[in-house]
């Protein structure tokens, strides 16, 4: 039955082959979170691989490549529409736009790989150079302009319960690129025949022995210190609007002073979500007496703060008592066009009034008395693995506060949430994640999910923060543990291409 697939795809030329590939990518879609559809990967990634050597030179495979990459993000972006439509009547003409454009920028980095892919020789190594080549692409694009790295391989073992917790641990050593160069193996194997998938199944046996055996090692105890984390759901269009400034953070005082009564006696921390506060927490003594009222001890805040140049900056406050703030920070991964506007943008128009927030310095550890040492990451700069920790100063635990309203009840932060999952692994340390609509959740050192409120209710999480693990392989050598597997592969690949060409010659 593969034979026969494998052999129609070898056969379509032109418009048909992109469009197949079009569809493999979109069937691709299926295997990222939250759907889960881990079985489409040994269809796709093997019928991309047909298509790239059915196709005549490096060229014709990029085409394919890239076509593969547009269906893939098509489909894994279509929640960023939800975003546009809550400024519909000003951005209308971005809905049908915005994500092929997108998914068109994003293909580019499946069109690199299939052409080096086509580069070397058919069987073992072609795959090889697919799967390191593809995987220094996503890489890369953590980094181009100002980075997306979202529709990854290795999310798609951020399945929920058990069964997640095993496969998501080898993240520990390669992180989620490391993941990605294991899917990208296991899903080539269908393409290269039986033995091959016989050893697909012995990595995958491998694999989760690997998960099995970290999760039954012992976590060091906690701190002691109860984490209070709110969900105040408030509907996105009303959270900026100063008739309902003071609603808002009403709901939020009251939805605390519930959560602090069942807490109980004993260190605690509150824990607000991003811009939960409609009020400048810098200058606003007021607001700031109101929360210490409710806190009974630190609190962690989101709100809007404005530097010395006037220009706003997205913030997490840590609060304790009435007085000035004890501890700011900034966040510094800004999403373009919903929190500034890229000077790269080629159009002259203007998305983002006077050039939208001033982005942060980068990744700090918050020294605040009473708790263990924070790492905050506000929203977005949960998915950019590798750089949400100073490891200089290494802190005990993370804390993530988001507002992801402006997606609605879509995929995109359900797959927000799994890259936080992902993070906890990577880094070895407990996450309380605060999101005004959801989803709010606590994960211990090795991403198991302690509790969760759902999308769009309110509530409030209590949460014995888990202890820290020391620091893993990754944490330690960041993304060169996977960058270099990746080159690796690509080198295996070129040097049976030498091979080849050395017994052409003798022939």
């Amino acid at each position: 039955m593969f034979g026969r697939f494998t052999a129609r795809l070898t056969s379509l030329r032109g418009w048909r082959a992109d469009l197949a590939a079009g569809l493999l990518g979109a069937l691709s879609a299926a295997a990222l979170p939250p759907i889960h559809a881990l079985p489409v990967l040994l269809v796709a990634i093997p019928g991309l691989l047909t298509l790239i050597g059915a196709a005549d030179g490096p060229r014709q495979a990029a085409r394919r490549g890239f076509w593969f990459g547009f269906g893939l993000h098509l489909l894994g972006f279509y929640w960023i529409t939800e975003a546009i439509l809550f400024e519909a009547a000003r951005f209308w003409w971005l809905v049908p736009l915005a994500v092929p454009m997108l998914a068109a920028a994003l293909g580019v980095f499946v069109a690199v790989p299939a052409a080096i892919a086509r580069l070397s020789p058919p069987g073992w190594r072609r795959a090889a150079a697919l799967v390191g080549a593809w995987t220094l692409a996503d890489i890369t694009r953590q980094f181009v302009v100002t980075g997306f790295p979202w529709n990854l391989w290795g999310s798609v073992w951020t399945i929920p319960g058990s069964v997640g917790d095993v496969f998501i641990q080898p993240a520990a050593w390669g992180g989620v690129h490391g993941l990605g160069v294991l899917t990208l193996l296991v899903a080539v194997t269908p393409a290269l025949g039986r033995r091959f998938v016989a050893a697909g199944a012995a990595l995958l046996i491998a694999w989760a022995a690997f998960g099995l055996v970290r999760l039954a090692q012992p976590v060091p105890p906690g701190p002691g210190l109860t984490a209070v984390l709110i969900q105040g759901n408030v509907v996105m269009g009303q959270q900026f609007r100063r008739e309902t400034f003071e609603e808002n953070f009403r709901r939020y005082l009251r939805l605390s002073a519930e959560a602090m009564a069942k807490a109980g006696p004993g260190p605690t921390v509150l824990i607000w979500p991003e811009t939960a506060s409609p009020y400048l927490l810098a200058t606003d003594a007021n607001a700031r007496a109101a929360i210490a009222e409710v806190a009974r001890g630190p609190a962690l805040i989101g709100a809007v703060r404005f530097d010395e140049d006037g220009r706003p900056r997205n913030s997490l406050f840590a609060l304790e008592g009435a007085g000035p703030p004890v501890a700011v920070y900034d966040k510094w991964h800004l999403v373009p066009f919903g929190e500034y506007q890229p000077d790269w943008f080629p159009l002259p128009i203007q998305v983002i009034p006077g050039g939208g927030f001033a982005s942060g310095p980068g990744p700090r550890t918050l020294h605040v008395a009473g708790l263990p040492a924070v790492g905050p990451l506000i929203c977005y700069e949960a998915i950019f693995d590798g750089e949400i920790v100073d490891e200089a100063d290494r802190p005990a635990w993370l804390v993530n506060i988001t507002n992801d309203a402006w997606f609605g009840n879509s995929s995109g932060p359900r797959q927000h949430l799994a890259a936080v999952r992902m993070r906890a692994v990577e880094e070895g340390l407990p996450v309380m994640r605060a999101a005004n609509t959801g989803i709010t959740a606590a994960f211990d050192a090795r991403g198991h999910e302690i509790e969760r409120i759902g999308m769009n209710q309110q509530g409030v999480l209590i949460v014995q923060l888990p202890g820290a693990l020391r620091a893993p392989v990754f944490a330690r050598v960041g993304l060169w543990g996977a960058g270099l597997v990746a080159v690796l592969l690509v080198a295996i690949a070129h040097l049976g291409m030498e091979r080849t060409r050395h017994n052409l010659l003798i022939k």
